[in-house]
């Protein structure tokens, strides 16, 4: 018996077939049997010329090819299985190199440029890219890419109708598009400079314990090599991919925003010694009297402020202030007002007019920022025994008068800065007693300090501390008040707290 394919050489010698069942023939050497191989188009097994009977060779032909057929099959099933096994292999590889590669970097860029050139290399693709999504700007930004210039590429914004990273973004889902298929493309094809013109999209989950996937960017691929459309099995591949991925695109938003905190932090601390350095030192506290002044901030920096100013002779200057915010951008105001009311207050002639100049300079910082800034200023001339002042909308302004006496309000002469400009700041005086009476200026923060039961610490209890402890030396005053209020409204402060006593 032969197996022989209807293929041979030109001048080769085969049967003449007798349609496509088996059949006997003559042979150059004598008679025989053809039968075709099952599952094997345009194959026979030949069986004969021999010295068997030529009436069984019919079903020993048939059992032949049958046995034949079989042989064949395994054949191709073990070459196809080769085939997979080494597909699969070097899918499984790549899953290996780039888990390895993600553990050994926390740099997105680093590990995206070994990942798009090693996935591209497995599916054949000769362009690919990786984007991330900047929550910030709402955009994709591409991290890394192979034949093309990241450098020379835009964002792509999130809800671009136009993009088909932007739609495989905003839907999870992945696009894939074959030319040859019906469907038409659903990006827009116009000006595309692709040598195929297929693609494939597919979306970077990220998913934390426990909680639903949300998608952090997208791998593209196009400009396949050979055959234009991607497989079922590329698909597969690269969605595998796109999960290991985007653990690694979460991970770099965490050190990100690690980092950011950190450098914050840092620079809050910074914020935090350059505003107390704004603030009268000891030094300049003894200098001027009987002084006690404490600012406490409810975050790192706030919008507190004071400032003791000597003018010469026996008058001080006592300014506290107030910005209606607390924080970074409360603590810019507070130390443009420092800075500036040291100028004025050292040329104007009385409270009123520093004030005056003090609105001019901040005015359109003011305005900028949609704040404003309750101010009280006043001069104390123990010589004269006079306290003049200006008080543009801040109500926690009190003369404690020497002995038992009620504390007297120093009204407001002004609204606050800020809230109606142009209007007049006026000036008021109100006498003095010197080394007697006790000038008491302090912000909403006390106020408004909550205890237990709900109830405000209030203006009432900080008045009355201070006339219990009136004896003790301003500084110590402050020291009783400031645990007073911890007590009633615990450590943790929600406002920011300045408290400020002059006698002199």
């Amino acid at each position: 018996m032969r197996a022989i394919a209807l293929s041979g050489e030109h001048g080769a010698w085969w049967p003449e077939l007798d349609g496509d069942q088996g059949h006997s023939i003559v042979a150059r050497e004598g008679d025989a049997w053809l039968e075709p191989i099952p599952g094997v188009p345009g194959s026979w097994a030949q069986l004969g010329p021999d010295q068997s009977s030529a009436a069984t060779r019919p079903q020993r032909a048939r059992a032949a090819a049958a046995i034949v057929a079989e042989t064949l099959a395994s054949d191709r099933e073990a070459g196809q299985g080769a085939g997979e096994l080494a597909a699969r292999y070097e899918e499984i590889n790549l899953l290996y190199s780039i888990s390895e590669t993600l553990g050994r970097t926390v740099q997105l860029e680093e590990a995206a440029r070994i990942i798009v050139k090693e996935v591209s290399d497995v599916v054949g693709a000769r362009r690919a890219s990786i984007m991330a999504y900047d929550p910030d700007a709402e955009v994709l930004r591409i991290v890394a890419g192979r034949g093309l210039d990241v450098a020379q590429l835009d964002p792509v914004p999130a809800d671009d109708e136009c993009s088909v990273a932007a739609k495989v973004f905003r839907e999870s889902q992945l696009i894939s598009y074959d030319p040859s298929d019906p469907t038409p493309n659903p990006g827009c094809p116009g000006g595309r400079t692709y040598r195929g013109s297929s693609f494939l999209s597919v979306p970077i989950l990220y998913a934390r314990a426990g909680g639903p996937p949300r998608t952090v960017g997208v791998i593209n691929l196009t400009d396949r090599l050979g055959e234009d459309a991607f497989s079922a099995g590329d698909k597969k591949l690269v969605m595998a991919i796109a999960y290991q991925v985007g653990a690694a695109i979460e991970n770099a938003r965490l050190v990100r925003e690690e980092r950011k905190r950190e450098r914050l932090s840092t620079e809050l601390e910074l914020a935090h010694h350059l505003q107390l350095a704004l603030l009268p030192g000891p030094s300049l506290l003894a200098a001027v009297g009987d002084v006690g002044a404490r600012c406490q901030a409810a975050e790192s920096v706030g919008g507190d402020f004071y400032k003791l100013i000597p003018l010469g002779g026996r008058k001080v200057g006592v300014l506290i202030g107030d910005v209606s915010s607390h924080g970074i951008g409360a603590a810019l105001l507070m130390a443009s007002a420092i800075s500036a009311a040291t100028v004025v207050a050292q040329s104007a002639p009385s409270p009123q007019e520093a004030l005056h100049r003090l609105l001019a300079v901040m005015g359109d910082e003011l305005v900028r920022t949609e704040m404003y800034i309750s101010l009280f200023y006043g001069v104390v001339d123990s010589e004269q025994g006079v306290l003049r002042y200006a008080n543009a909308g801040h109500p926690y302004a009190f003369l404690l008068p020497g002995g038992d006496g009620e504390p007297r309000r120093l009204g407001a002469t002004a609204p606050p800065f800020g809230l109606a400009p142009g209007g007049v700041i006026g000036g008021a005086e109100t006498p003095w007693a010197r080394h007697e009476d006790l000038l008491c200026l302090f912000t909403d923060g006390f106020n408004e300090s909550r205890g237990a039961t709900g109830q405000n610490y209030g203006e009432r209890r900080l008045l009355d501390t201070v006339r219990r402890h009136a004896a003790q030396p301003a500084a110590e005053i402050v020291d009783a008040v400031f645990l007073d209020v911890a007590e009633f409204s615990g450590h943790v402060a929600e406002d920011d707290r300045t408290l400020v006593l002059l006698r002199c």
